[in-house]
């Protein structure tokens, strides 16, 4: 069997700032002597203009003469600087002082080299092209970790919205139905105490247990919405299973739930996400969707990871026109569970439009 030839690398372009076309082939020479197995393309340029118009094309490095009549390397760099360029330039002169030395490089200049010892010129140019890449690396990572903290400070926003929200949830919750049986409670025990007619006294007795029970039926339904008792007992199917029932059969709704993969035995926060992701779907079917059937599959992935989808059959919406129009119940509520993924660190997709039905997929 015949070995295909190894794939040639890309040849180093250097951009030679030189009045002299015979210095830019003793620099060719050289470099081709003390490394024959890479490949360098040079082009000469020997004023401001060619230099400018040579900057539209990309160069590995410029080598840049010291003296010449019609151009410097200082300009040079004023030049590279004002474009924000970032290519390496190294000085190639045939002698140069101390003092101009150390002024070209405080001025930019990477490096410098005398004509007599262009020996040395591939491992210039190589040192100076890696630290180009280590700057564009370590560039490309501050933006990285800009973009991350923009990211992190938004997110944390919403989470303090989202928490504001969940709050006032509770709190309308408490206060509307749990607060108002309570009274009632209250109202009928009073009754009983100051009634004179023991069957009157037991009637309200009576319907003061009745709200009683309803107020314990209250306190596990608000207790379920906050963290389901089944996903620590029973695990994460189990407390799925649970949610979908409590919301579809009283809606007429018919569901199925099934899970691929091994539930792991230790479930992290993402679970309880999971079970809040799936009661936020199945209220908005409830309530907007008109569906008949809904579906909720489970997926347990590596590394503790979970895959979610929501497939309901009923109208669909517009995405775009819903999640880009005024805030409404139901457009607070998609971006509640959009604010809830992200803030597990997952991300969840919608897939819908009017007339086909609704799926939500996410993974976190």
């Amino acid at each position: 069997m015949e070995v295909p030839p190894p794939a040639e690398s890309a040849p180093v372009k250097l951009l030679c700032v030189e009045d002299n076309p015979d210095d830019v082939e003793l620099m060719g020479i050289a470099l081709e002597r003390a490394d024959p197995q890479r490949r360098y393309e040079l082009h000469r340029v020997d004023d401001a203009t060619a230099f400018a118009q040579a900057l539209q094309d990309d160069y590995d490095a410029i080598l840049c003469d010291f003296n010449m009549p019609r151009f410097s390397p200082y300009a040079a760099l004023q030049i590279l600087m004002a474009r924000r360029s970032p290519t390496p330039l190294v000085v190639v002169t045939r002698a140069i002082g101390e003092e101009a030395a150390v002024h070209v490089l405080r001025c930019g200049a990477k490096d410098y080299v005398t004509k007599d010892k262009l020996g040395t010129l591939p491992q210039i140019i190589e040192r100076v092209m890696a630290e180009r890449r280590r700057a564009a690396e370590q560039e490309r990572m501050a933006r990285e970790l800009e973009a991350a903290y923009r990211r992190l400070k938004k997110l944390s926003a919403r989470l303090v919205v989202a928490q504001e929200r969940e709050r006032t949830l509770i709190s309308r919750e408490l206060h509307d139905h749990l607060g108002q049986t309570l009274t009632g409670m209250l109202i009928h025990l009073h009754a009983a105490k100051r009634s004179a007619d023991d069957q009157a006294a037991r009637n309200h007795t009576d319907t003061a247990m009745e709200l009683a029970q309803g107020a314990i039926e209250q306190l596990k339904t608000l207790s379920f919405s906050l963290r389901p008792a089944q996903l620590d007992l029973l695990g994460l199917v189990a407390a799925v299973q649970t949610a979908v029932q409590r919301i579809a059969e009283p809606a007429g709704l018919g569901f199925k739930v099934t899970s691929r993969g091994q539930e792991p035995k230790t479930l992290g926060e993402n679970a309880s996400v999971v079970v809040r992701l799936v009661q936020e779907a199945l209220t908005n079917a409830v309530r907007h969707a008109k569906a008949a059937q809904i579906q909720v599959r489970l997926r347990f992935l590596p590394q503790g990871r979970i895959g979610l989808l929501v497939v309901d059959d009923g109208v669909g919406f517009d995405k775009q026109a819903l999640l880009t129009g005024a805030p409404s119940e139901r457009n607070v509520g998609l971006y509640g569970m959009i604010e809830r993924t992200e803030l597990a660190g997952g991300r969840l997709l919608i897939r819908t439009r009017p007339g086909a039905g609704v799926a939500l997929r996410a993974v976190l």
